[in-house]
């Protein structure tokens, strides 16, 4: 098993390796190396990896991430929305805009 650390600007990422036959031993153990201090093990063959093993909370926060970057995509790809947004902004800062709370009121959200 060999462990390397990775380092983002905002995370340290804790990585262990294994090879394909090191990991049929060290399946079993892999929940309790996830709750210690890896974040990610990757398995390898002929030195290359084949595959990622990851704790599910850390899958589930990945689609989530994901999901939200597509979803930025795809409004920035909308040019009417994004004309529209530009719009909104440039009339902000010339100061067009209505306070919320008059707006709120207007519309009986209040």
């Amino acid at each position: 098993m060999q462990e390397n650390t990775i380092i983002r600007e905002d995370s340290i990422m804790r990585k262990n390796s294994y090879s394909i036959s090191e990991i049929r031993e060290a399946i079993t153990r892999l929940p309790e190396e996830f709750e210690q201090d890896t974040d990610v093990v990757t398995v390898t063959r002929h030195g290359k990896p084949v595959m990622t093993i990851l704790p599910t909370s850390a899958y589930e926060t990945l689609v989530q991430t994901i999901d939200s970057l597509l979803e930025t995509l795809e409004v920035l790809q909308d040019e009417e929305l994004m004309a529209a947004f530009r719009q909104g902004v440039q009339e902000l800062a010339e100061g067009k805009g209505r306070p919320w709370e008059e707006v709120k009121r207007e519309l009986h959200l209040e």
